[in-house]
């Protein structure tokens, strides 16, 4: 048995919105270890693709910055798609947004601009998914694999800030893929779980800030190259391999999974975000959160946050 995990980040450079950290964990019940890292791809090819152009008949499932299209509504169809199904193959199903919140494990801030619920599904129509999710289902189960867990950790502005005042938001970003680490490793303890991250920044030596996390773990390096850099920790007994590898969301089902969700979180939050502002001035188009067009965002709010009250460093991010 192989227990595959995978985690990314959406939402690293936006002035608004929050930053989330996501996590998948698939188990490939036939599967052993020793076979390498498997193509998941591959194995479910008759109902999952990577690219939008084929996903007519089958869910797409690749880093998330290749499934959104534009800033329209229907641009979320694809992540759409892809979470919801996996979601449904655990026997969860959704109403609404805050559903999906509480089943990701994923905390919302109480801010006033988070306070609307979305329906679900809000892209796509509840017939079609159903049919995605019975073909996922099937396909799934002739393979022997499982998803297993979707989470996604989610950090406002407030708390951003707050955290990288005397840090960085790498170091900020590392520490939340380590919450989903240990989690993994915790539930799955006599598995010994290979979890996947996308390198972080370019860097190629982890085993110190590793340490740093598990003071009493033992922790041998497996591979520092420009490749990879892949480590096996002992943590009280309990084995983990975590690899950082450049562009694991292309090769890695579970990081790209990891990126869905994390990203699918950090959207329907902006939905929230845009139509607190915009029930207030109408005409106010929405953003994405990003610098350029953040700033004009912010500018045309200044007068509700003026006349609200609000501190700018409740909702803008300082770095």
């Amino acid at each position: 048995m192989l227990v595959y995990a995978g985690i990314d980040e959406a939402g690293y450079g936006p002035m608004f919105g929050p930053l989330c950290v996501g996590a998948s964990v698939l188990v490939l019940e036939q599967y052993d270890p020793a076979d390498g890292e498997p193509d998941v791809w591959s194995m479910l090819k008759h109902c999952i693709c990577k690219t939008r152009r084929d996903a007519k008949k089958k869910i797409a499932v690749n880093d998330s910055k290749k499934l959104k299209s534009g800033s329209t509504k229907k641009g979320l169809q694809h992540l759409e798609r892809g979470v919801l199904s996996f979601f449904a193959t655990m026997g969860q199903q959704f109403s609404d947004d805050e559903q999906l919140f509480n089943a990701a494990n994923c905390k919302v801030s109480d801010e006033l601009w988070c306070n609307t619920k979305t329906p679900l599904p809000y892209s796509n129509d509840k017939q079609s998914l159903k049919i995605d999710s019975s073909l996922l289902r099937r396909g799934l189960a002739k393979e022997n694999i499982r998803c297993a867990l979707l989470r996604c950790i989610s950090v406002d502005a407030e708390k951003y800030n707050e955290r990288t005042e005397h840090s960085s938001k790498a170091a900020l970003n590392f520490s939340l893929a380590m919450q989903h680490v240990a989690a993994i490793t915790k539930q799955w303890a006599n598995e010994h779980p290979r979890i996947m991250i996308d390198r972080h920044g370019g860097r190629i030596q982890y085993r110190n800030d590793l340490q740093l996390c598990w003071p009493h773990a033992q922790i041998q390096v497996l591979a520092e190259t420009q490749e990879l850099s892949r480590y096996r920790l002992d943590i009280e007994g309990s084995l983990c391999t975590i690899t950082f590898a450049s562009k694991s969301d292309e090769r890695h089902m579970p990081v790209a999974l990891a990126s869905m969700i994390a990203k699918y979180v950090r959207e329907l939050m902006m939905v929230r975000f845009n139509k607190y502002f915009a029930d207030q001035l109408p005409e106010l188009k929405p953003t994405a959160g990003y610098t350029q067009d953040g700033r004009r965002f912010l500018k045309e709010i200044e007068p509700i946050l003026s006349k609200k009250g609000i501190n700018r460093e409740l909702l803008v991010r300082s770095s």
